[in-house]
């Protein structure tokens, strides 16, 4: 696939799944073994775990992870001690996690492993700045079930977005569900000079005057907007979530008004329907975004977990149509 010499130009990559067993373990597989290759010195880490035999939902076969000479590597130390093959340990993590304290460490001869990383996007980014201490050029971090916040740009600098017939086995379903997403992950972003003020606003719904000044509008959580007195258009018709947005959010505001933007941190904080994207943007409204994800690449896993298996050219160029770009089947990878 020719996206992996892209993967370079990033110091972190993330790999997230729209669904579990869309393929991503494949994947990073895939650009591992290209990678190794290509003598780039990598890390690698999960959120969540990865590389397990068999599917904890499904009982289903998975792929293994397969880790190569050099690779650095975090994992739980439960998961460590399980490993299947040689590797020299770097460093032992204080903080513990339900599977014991995270473990980094060096393959020496090349195997596999289970991946069970951090629990939290905080200690990911720390993880990231700790590999790269080591002389990491490039962090893999593979995701576990939907947990797509770690593909946040304030965490990892790109990103692959894995699809595929577990998310629906009816292609039309299968490519508006996924065009949605890529819809949010491409969002446009805010000018670099209101995202420097806005960053570093921690809670609450905030105004943005015609000046780019923020004001503090005193409602705490978006969740309280419905109760609040205040008049969230006096400074304007540009407002800043600086957390979660649901659809509860989106919904009050589309009865305030036309030609509202509303600005999120990352489209991992948007939990929004289409139903109600289509409510407030239909009105003239937009969502925008402080910075936006670097999307490089689109996969397809054809097979669900139940073993329902889509024609992949035709789900593909459906995919690309819809989203203009390539979509590649992950599963052909391996063939």
């Amino acid at each position: 696939m020719p996206f992996v010499p892209e993967i370079l130009k990033y110091r972190s990559l993330s790999i997230v799944g729209l669904e579990k067993n869309t393929g991503k373990t494949v994947c990073l597989n895939y650009i591992l073994r290209r990678l190794n290759e290509m003598h780039t010195h990598v890390g690698v880490t999960s959120i969540g775990v990865d590389g397990e035999q068999v599917d904890s939902v499904f009982a289903t076969a998975k792929p293994e992870v397969v880790l190569y000479e050099g690779t650095h590597f975090i994992t739980s130390e439960q998961h460590y001690l399980k490993r299947q093959l040689v590797s020299r340990l770097e460093a032992v993590d204080s903080r513990r996690t339900a599977l014991g304290p995270l473990v980094t460490a060096r393959v020496l001869i090349r195997g596999k492993a289970l991946l069970s990383g951090a629990a939290t996007t905080g200690i990911l980014r720390t993880q990231i700045e700790q590999l790269e201490s080591m002389g990491v050029g490039l962090t893999i971090v593979d995701g576990a079930l939907s947990r797509l916040s770690l593909a946040s740009p304030t965490v990892t600098d790109a990103m692959i977005l894995a699809t595929g017939a577990a998310v629906s086995a009816n292609v039309k379903q299968l490519v508006s569900r996924t065009k949605f997403l890529h819809n949010l992950i491409r969002l446009d972003e805010v000018e670099p000079t209101l995202r420097e003020r806005l960053s570093p606003i921690q809670s609450g719904l905030w105004a943005v005057d015609s000046e780019g000044q923020p004001h503090d509008l005193g409602i705490a959580s978006v969740f309280l907007i419905d109760r609040a007195e205040t008049d969230i258009l006096h400074y304007g018709h540009t407002l800043f979530a600086s957390g979660a947005v649901s659809d509860r959010l989106l919904r009050v505001l589309a009865t305030k008004g036309n030609d509202i933007t509303l600005i999120t941190r990352d489209f991992t904080k948007l939990f929004i329907t289409p139903e109600a994207y289509v409510e407030f943007t239909r009105r003239g409204n937009r969502l925008m975004a402080l910075q936006r994800s670097r999307l490089i690449a689109i996969t397809l896993n054809p097979t669900s977990p139940q073993g329902f298996l889509l024609d992949s050219k035709s789900t593909c160029n459906a995919l690309s149509d819809a989203l203009q770009m390539p979509v590649y089947d992950v599963m052909k990878i391996e063939q």
